[in-house]
């Protein structure tokens, strides 16, 4: 574990008694720890603001506190710039094939974050808008002389048609980032946490990230629109949404390949970058492909 890390966790004055820290997997842009103090467990992440990827931690405190109102995420107890202390939640890091055994549920929890997370924040939010975040990190790349910068004209274009398509769009206060890892299963509920990419989006942005991280199948994927949108289908939604689905691919990736210039966190976003892409060129080359 690393050695500043412990460092500061032993030091905030949270603490009721001597603690025993273990440190938690799973984090590609934090580092998480389990803390016992006395007879009580609880869950401290710690990461500093993150610019190129628009994180920015006074941000992802309010949306957590937001989220803890409405009882979808666990109580966040004590943060103090860089650290964030929450209550622990001992319970199962769902999988793709626990998100679609439990759809309806989550269909509903994440229509509550949308609706109700506006009438909680307190401060100011982000617009976390999917395709400023791409041109933001074309911008990027560019100017630090990524390894993929011949690649980024192509992919800009690409981005600009899935905007054309895609408008107009409705706002909602958005989590952004629906990985299987990000929700948690105790006897009660499903929790939802990682607050830190969350701001006003189009809804169909989490709705494409939740299928395409989860691998949803087309009658998955209108399932999940149907009962989110409490109507039938139509094409039109439809090709919106897969206009945004295909962008949050796109996203993904150029995230990876600007974390492959900044991170020093030990994960293989090479790798990460070449899944992605390859998924972000199959989906584009089948619905949108530019002749």
């Amino acid at each position: 574990m690393d050695k500043n890390s412990i460092a500061l966790i032993n030091n905030i004055s949270f603490w009721k008694s001597d603690i025993t820290i273990s440190q938690v997997g799973g984090g590609i842009t934090n580092q998480n720890f389990l803390v016992n103090d006395g007879s009580k467990k609880y869950f401290v992440r710690i990461g500093d603001d993150i610019p190129e990827h628009l994180v920015f931690r006074s941000n992802e405190i309010q949306a957590s506190n937001a989220a803890s109102k409405i009882e979808v995420c666990p109580e966040l107890l004590f943060y103090d710039k860089s650290i964030q202390v929450f209550n622990f939640i001992d319970g199962k890091t769902l999988e793709s094939k626990d998100i679609k055994n439990n759809m309806d549920y989550i269909t509903k929890l994440i229509k509550k974050v949308h609706s109700k997370m506006p009438d909680n924040l307190v401060g100011q939010s982000v617009i976390f808008w999917v395709f400023y975040v791409i041109k933001n990190y074309k911008n990027f790349l560019e100017k630090n002389n990524s390894a993929y910068i011949k690649a980024l004209p192509e992919l800009f274009e690409k981005s600009i048609k899935l905007e054309r398509i895609s408008a107009p769009f409705d706002i909602v206060f958005s989590h952004n980032d629906l990985l299987p890892a990000n929700f948690i299963q105790d006897n009660d509920k499903i929790w939802l946490i990682d607050w830190e990419y969350a701001g006003f989006n189009t809804p169909l942005f989490d709705l494409g990230g939740l299928a395409s991280n989860n691998e949803f199948t087309e009658k998955e994927e209108k399932n999940l629109l149907e009962n989110y949108f409490e109507k039938k289908l139509s094409s039109e939604l439809f090709i919106k949404y897969k206009a945004i689905k295909c962008a949050s691919l796109l996203r993904e990736t150029m995230w990876s390949m600007v974390s492959e210039i900044t991170s020093s966190i030990d994960f293989d976003y090479r790798s990460y970058t070449s899944d992605n892409l390859s998924k972000f060129n199959k989906v584009f080359n089948e619905d949108f492909k530019i002749n």
